[in-house]
């Protein structure tokens, strides 16, 4: 996996923090324990957790080093452990399993989901979103430039087309371990600026694995071809601003 870069993923915090603030919206914590902020990047979202919940301590974990080094600056008194999110397991079932923007790099979501749900206390909620704009221009442009012959070969190995599953996919291997489940989507429309602000977006997150596998010649032809496809599917308004549609995956489930 390539590193993640913390400026660039943070160019858009604000956007980027609506879904996260729109599922917190949603979680009641009705037993005691801690809260693991699953994936938590550069902490700026385990800080809305940390407001939501005061009281509670919390754990966040990631497996980049960079966005770990941001995440204890910005908020020291949270702990923060460089793990596999697949893996981690705290010594005790915790409350509270947060991931916002994360699981979709995951694979074998039939598997994780109960496994993240059996790993709560009691009680203990699994909180989720995921973006699932693989089917829009912004994520289906990478996977058209990635197969033109002169990327094609090392591209074929990491652009995934779509990692996140319809939602009636996630209850059904929720369910037979589920208390209650809650599952909804929500479109967004991000308006951007700048002068190719959807390039600048997904660079930060989808677009990275691609750019990484690509040499600095490759990666400059690949931009080019990407950002072609985006700037036609994505055209200015007429004030100079990118409307951004932008759909997300959220599920709330309560462990037995």
């Amino acid at each position: 996996m390539a590193s993640w870069d913390p400026a660039q993923y943070l160019m858009f915090e604000d956007q980027r923090a609506r879904p996260a603030v729109d599922l917190l919206g949603r979680v009641a914590l009705a037993v005691p324990g801690e809260i693991v902020d699953l994936g938590c990047g550069a902490g700026n979202i385990t800080r809305l957790v940390a407001q939501r919940f005061p009281e509670r301590a919390i754990v966040g974990v990631d497996s980049s080093p960079e966005m770990l080094a941001r995440a204890r600056a910005a908020l020291p008194g949270a702990r923060f452990v460089e793990a596999d999110m697949a893996r981690f397991a705290p010594a005790a079932p915790p409350a509270l399993i947060f991931s916002n923007a994360a699981l979709h790099w995951l694979d074998d979501h039939p598997s994780l989901f109960p496994a993240l749900l059996g790993r709560l206390a009691k009680g203990g909620v699994l909180a989720v979103q995921m973006p699932r704009n693989h089917g829009a221009p912004s994520h289906t442009a990478m996977v058209e430039a990635s197969r033109m012959p002169r990327f094609r070969d090392k591209l074929a190995a990491v652009v995934r087309e779509s990692p996140v599953a319809e939602p009636r996919g996630y209850y059904e291997v929720l369910a037979p371990h589920a208390a209650q489940i809650e599952i909804w989507e929500t479109e967004y429309l991000h308006v951007l600026e700048g002068e190719s602000p959807v390039v600048e977006w997904t660079m930060g997150t989808a677009l990275r694995p691609l750019l990484a596998a690509l040499d600095d010649g490759e990666r400059a032809d690949f931009l080019e071809e990407y950002g072609r496809r985006v700037a036609a599917a994505y055209p200015k308004a007429s004030d100079g601003k990118t409307p951004f549609p932008f759909r997300r995956l959220f599920l709330v489930a309560r462990a037995r």
